[in-house]
């Protein structure tokens, strides 16, 4: 097993990061949370589903090394792309102390792919999921131990984001949070915990945000534009509602909202 990664913080604290991790799933999160685990200094291995979307996805990583070098945050070298492999091979996976999922929003794939990384790993690995909304304690059903499971809510996109979500489930180890949030700080990004409820903290408002933000849009309340600078310049956020919908997805947004009105009931935008 390859000894942790230490990583010195800001404030002179440290902070461990397994030496060995995987992320099953190539796509835009995935590339970008392995990105994160290599810039950390762990060797990691990237699962995708065939060749073709291994090729892919390490096209994806290697993009965001050179965006690393090009703003300064590493210098010119290829020692973080040397820890890296990309694989369509799942029995890759053995030896991470660290898995995360970071597939498509889809229960069936999720609990799916959950229980496939439990058929390979050891018995003291940890499994990550990346899931934006999903509850952890129905994605554990997926597994033998469920106490191993843990939510890691990455943000798009990753290698900007400063914030990871930590969720813990009812049956989570109840030492998990804290080894989870100590990990999110070795890569550079600071861990809020959160219980498992529906869209968390962080997806249950933003969409919210962003529904609004779209309904003002439909009813002409004001351009795109001005929705967005208001929000931008009025409250301080990075980014507009409206904006970040076209970038996280109208898909990604639509299935988190129609999951949240399942799971919450339907939210009247004029609360009684």
């Amino acid at each position: 097993m390859t000894s942790p990664v230490i990583a010195e913080l800001d404030d002179g604290a440290t902070a461990t990061i397994p030496g060995r991790s995987a992320v099953v799933g190539g796509g835009t999160m995935g590339s970008g949370v392995a990105h994160a685990l290599l810039l950390a200094g762990s060797q990691v291995v990237l699962l995708e589903r065939d060749q073709a979307a291994a090729a892919q996805a390490q096209t994806r990583v290697n993009r965001a090394l050179q965006g690393s070098v090009r703003r300064g945050v590493i210098g010119a070298t290829t020692e973080p792309a040397s820890r890296l492999t990309v694989t369509s091979r799942r029995e890759d996976l053995a030896t991470a102390a660290l898995v995360i999922e970071a597939v498509p929003e889809n229960l069936d794939l999720k609990l799916e792919t959950l229980t496939a990384i439990e058929d390979v790993v050891g018995s003291g690995a940890v499994i990550g999921t990346n899931t934006s909304s999903m509850s952890i304690d129905l994605l554990a059903q997926a597994l033998a131990h469920p106490g191993r499971l843990i939510g890691l809510h990455f943000f798009n996109p990753v290698p900007a984001s400063k914030l990871v979500e930590v969720v813990r489930g009812t049956a989570t180890e109840p030492s998990l949070p804290d080894l989870a949030s100590s990990w999110v700080k070795a890569i550079g990004k600071t861990p809020v915990v959160v219980r498992d409820a529906p869209g968390f903290a962080s997806s249950r408002l933003g969409v919210t945000l962003g529904l609004e933000a779209i309904r003002m849009l439909q009813e002409g309340v004001a351009s795109a534009e001005d929705i967005d600078a208001a929000m931008t310049l009025g409250y301080g956020h990075p980014m507009g509602p409206l904006k970040l919908t076209d970038l996280v997805g109208l898909d990604v947004r639509l299935g988190i909202a129609r999951y949240l009105e399942k799971e919450l009931g339907p939210r009247s935008p004029h609360p009684s």
